[in-house]
């Protein structure tokens, strides 16, 4: 089961905040994190991870519902490198 942004704002909400509190601070961070990935920049939450924007070259690429060949243009993306510190915690450490 996925963890939503509804299930954030309850967890905000559980500290003490108020609803309407809860939802602007994390819309707030969201936005913070979106605005710095659009710029381009690192976002770093230190003992969690690290969400980095990569360039991706064109490419030559296939549909796989028709098989035909065509090209994938130029884009961004973004990627997420967790750290030691939830690796372990993933893995039971």
């Amino acid at each position: 089961m996925a963890l939503t942004k509804n299930d954030i704002v309850a967890k905000v909400n559980d500290l003490g905040f108020t609803k309407k509190k809860s939802i602007e601070t994390v819309e707030s961070l969201l936005e913070i994190i979106k605005g710095t990935l659009a710029r381009g920049d690192d976002v770093l939450v230190s003992g969690f991870g690290k969400f980095c924007v990569k360039e991706k070259k064109k490419r030559r690429g296939r549909n796989p519902a028709t098989g035909s060949d065509l090209i994938l243009r130029e884009r961004k993306v973004v990627t997420f490198k967790c750290s030691g510190k939830l690796r372990n915690k993933i893995n039971g450490g």
